[in-house]
């Protein structure tokens, strides 16, 4: 009989609880299945104390980086803001392992810690689309997705949430098979099993609330020029109306103007930016499409009731 896979579950303060949740619960349910112990598992520190959760609940950790304890996967659970993360001893950790060849994956915000480690360089990779913006923008090199999760030459990433469902799934199905990884999915009521290159948010359909396909071209279009943000006419013929029409629709469905609801996106791509990077605050602006700072500072504040400058102290 072979040994158990040793899983290490590295959980970094202020992680998120639902993703962590969902990549261990499956390891513990393929055990109980199998009748047998195919998988172990460890939550790791970076120092002394419990961890907490971002909700304040506190895990106690069975080990710290400091121990030596041999590993076969080890996973990085991050939530809050992952840029701000500068444990120079664990990502020297990090790296220790992956030349040693031990399996690497973050959920959640942990890829953002795997790539200040280096050690994502040339493997497909995924992050929580939360942390996207902040991610392209701080290793534009990378190969990121917008997918569920990514497994490419022993790198492991995942968006989190219940998508580490669908990752750990996949894991159980590579490591002993199809029937237990089906078996596992139906313990946790999971019907649907989404294959990794699924798509992590839901559609602008559905997040809109509406399924008037020129409203929802417009939004697309928006969505995907933020830096250069597009004219109204520009936006009208790519949703194939008039320039009146399109004002209508947005009036009707969301209660707002065109520009109304293109600078709300600008400005929360901002923010995630100012408080997930550390590019200047200029280049920031005008990565949202600000090209004047005091214009782009003015309309942040009257957004969010303080100045950029101020929130990214914060």
């Amino acid at each position: 009989m072979s040994r158990p896979h040793r899983f290490g579950f590295l959980l970094i303060d202020d992680f998120a609880l639902m993703s962590f949740a969902s990549a261990l619960e499956p390891l513990r349910a393929a055990n109980i299945l199998a009748g047998r112990t195919l998988y172990e598992w460890f939550h790791i520190s970076t120092g002394a104390g419990a961890i907490a959760a971002s909700n304040g609940l506190s895990v106690t950790a069975d080990h710290t980086i400091a121990d030596k304890i041999r590993f076969d996967t080890v996973l990085v659970c991050a939530g809050g803001n992952p840029a701000s993360f500068e444990d120079a001893k664990a990502i020297a950790w990090l790296r220790r392992l992956a030349r040693s060849g031990c399996e690497i994956g973050g959920v959640s915000g942990g890829p953002f810690i795997l790539a200040k480690a280096g050690i994502l360089d040339g493997v497909r990779c995924t992050i929580h689309w939360e942390h996207l913006p902040a991610f392209t923008e701080a290793f534009p090199d990378l190969v990121s997705t917008r997918t569920l999760f990514e497994i490419d030459r022993g790198r492991l990433t995942c968006g989190g949430g219940v998508a580490a469902l669908d990752m750990m799934h996949a894991l159980i199905r590579r490591d002993h098979g199809q029937s237990l990884a089906a078996r596992v999915s139906d313990w946790y009521l999971q019907t649907a099993v989404r294959l990794g290159d699924s798509t992590q948010r839901i559609s602008l359909l559905e997040r809109v609330g509406t399924n008037n396909r020129s409203l929802i071209a417009a939004i697309g279009s928006m969505e995907r020029q933020l830096a250069s943000p597009m004219s109204r006419p520009a936006l009208a013929k790519a949703a194939h109306v008039s320039v009146r029409q399109l004002e209508r629709l947005f009036a009707k469905h969301l209660g707002v103007t065109i520009g109304q609801h293109y600078l709300a996106l600008r400005l929360t791509k901002a923010q995630a930016l100012l408080r997930q990077t550390s590019l200047p605050i200029v280049q920031i602006g005008a990565e949202s499409g600000f090209a004047n700072a005091s214009h782009f500072a003015r309309v942040y504040r009257q957004r969010f009731g303080t100045l950029p400058s101020k929130d990214r102290m914060r």
